[in-house]
């Protein structure tokens, strides 16, 4: 007997997952210069998503919502800023970001999905 590989069409990653989390998962994207930026040169997308999130999660949360196929997800934990206001210090909370490169021909336009 040989093993063969099979290609996992789309949203086949999205069964692993409860989907009840999966709609958790993704809290916003995050519209900045640098993720235009990154968006028009990389074909990336920039997310903020829940601090205990992981990458096969944003991976299919991703595919889920958007019905795009996504090729990898890179992810960053941001450190909040210290602030003050007058004589106490405060702090802001960390928070994660996700970096999600589409598959070639594949992209998210938010201005048509709101």
């Amino acid at each position: 007997m040989s093993a063969q590989k099979t290609v996992a069409p789309l949203g086949v990653a999205a069964t692993k997952f409860n989907p009840e989390r999966l709609m958790t998962v993704l809290l916003a994207p995050t519209i900045s210069e640098k993720a235009t930026h990154i968006a028009d040169k990389h074909e990336q997308v920039v997310f903020r998503v829940a601090p205990n999130a992981t990458k096969p999660e944003v991976k299919a949360a991703v595919e889920l919502m958007f019905k795009v196929q996504v090729e990898s997800v890179q992810i960053a934990n941001v450190k909040g800023k210290v602030k003050r206001f007058g004589a106490y210090n405060g702090r802001r909370r960390n928070w994660k970001k996700a970096y999600v490169s589409l598959k070639p021909g594949q992209e998210i336009n938010f201005a048509q999905e709101a």
